[in-house]
């Protein structure tokens, strides 16, 4: 494989009667008010209290984290709660690029059948992936024919309640991958996810909110295209992540940024350039997205993995490489070499644990458990290499992601 090209495979949702007597209602009354009580404290022991941010139009209090900056608060009345569920925590699954096919060929068994082999690793409160496809069953239309170093791809719409069943929650849209299909394929990729009732996020000003455990998450998508949020007006990035801070307790960002194949796997500072386009400054925008009130960061883009940086005790993950390409990714030494994020972050959007699952992509592109663990040492290392000093992650033998020292 070329290492200016990725893709050398292209074939694949009281009634209370009134009673006239003071004393008789006054106890009545005293009766659904421990009963109320009762209730609260059991759904907030089962994890099912809902109060905290479920509506936005309600007045918050502001609460500070660890790098002084505002983050939403709990719903006015709601004190008792947060004070109950001070140790509410969500997890997080974050996977790369994924791809199933084009042309109308793809897997006999369907799309999900692709996944079977990981399945049990895609477990979370919150799994996403970055969806570098259109989906629908449409023309192609983003190359010319017989141009060079251009690649579109489809999936069929049944791809979205595949990912659904398989563990997803939510895709990132935000990619070079947008249009494969024109604006059409975009409307049409939208009327899948919909359908499946699985949420995304990355297009222009677009912020999804989730509930889990009680807690409310602002999920965001950007990508170097002005088709998509983009990540190349980082002024304008940092201000829609402080607009999902007001609104959010955790504030997750997925980047699509960065050239592509083996030559890319550093991270380095400045203006990435791949194919003579912008691809965006990896460092200056994810530093600004936390800077502003995110509190991970998750990337994808360069088909290889990249390393992991801690700034202000927030993680970036640079890059997850390839996890499902049919047909459609190259599978050399480096791109066929992935993993998935396994992230636990509190109310407040601290990191409390975190790890990662070792995966191989085989042939035709599908991933598998990696027993020889490869990503822990290419992350490694990529990130002492690129960040020695300045916040370099460290992930044990075991897959588990050492804390920020400090």
């Amino acid at each position: 494989m070329s290492a200016s090209n990725p893709y050398p495979r292209v074939p694949g949702s009281r009634l209370q009667q009134r009673n006239s007597q003071r004393a008789r209602r006054r106890t009545r009354a005293r009766r659904e008010a421990i009963l109320s009580i009762g209730i609260t404290l059991v759904l907030a022991a089962a994890g099912g209290y809902a109060l905290v941010a479920t509506k936005p139009s309600v007045a918050r209090s502001h609460v500070v984290t660890g790098h002084g900056r505002p983050k939403a608060g709990p719903p006015a009345g709601a004190q008792q709660s947060v004070q109950q569920r001070s140790d509410a925590t969500v997890t997080i699954a974050w996977v790369g690029d994924l791809t199933f096919g084009t042309l109308n060929e793809w897997p006999a068994d369907g799309t999900g059948s692709l996944l079977d082999k990981v399945k049990p690793d895609l477990h979370s409160n919150l799994t996403i992936g970055n969806l570098e496809t259109a989906l629908g069953d449409l023309p192609m239309s983003k190359c010319r024919r017989g141009e060079k170093d251009c690649y579109q791809f489809e999936a069929p719409s049944y791809t979205a309640k595949d990912l659904k069943r398989d563990g997803f929650s939510a895709v990132n849209v935000a990619n070079n991958h947008t249009l494969d299909a024109g604006p059409a394929g975009e409307v049409s990729t939208d009327d899948a996810l919909r359908a499946a009732r699985l949420r995304w996020a990355g297009r222009p000003g677009q912020i999804t909110y989730f509930t889990r455990n009680g807690i409310k998450i602002a999920l965001l998508g950007f990508a170097p295209w002005p088709y998509d949020a983009n990540a190349l007006d980082i002024p304008a990035a940092e201000a829609l992540v402080r607009r999902a801070s007001k609104h959010a307790q955790v504030v997750i960002v997925m980047e699509h940024l960065g050239g592509e194949g083996d030559s890319y796997r550093h991270v380095r500072p400045g203006e990435e350039y791949f194919l003579g386009q912008d691809r965006g400054n990896s460092i200056a925008f994810t530093h600004g997205v936390i800077d502003a009130g995110a509190d991970l960061v998750m990337g994808s883009g360069p088909h290889v993995l990249r390393g992991f940086q801690w700034y202000h005790r927030h993680l970036i993950a640079y890059s997850l490489g390839n996890f499902c390409g049919y047909y459609t990714v190259g599978l050399d030494r480096y791109t066929s070499i992935s993993a998935i994020l396994h992230i636990t972050l509190n109310a407040r959007g601290g990191f409390v644990r975190g790890g990662i699952t070792p995966i191989k992509l085989i042939e035709p592109g599908t991933p598998e458990p990696d027993p020889k663990r490869t990503a822990i040492g290419f992350i490694n290392s990529l990130s002492q290499d690129d960040f020695a000093g300045n916040g370099a992650a460290r992930i044990s033998a075991a897959g588990k992601i050492e804390p920020p020292r400090g």
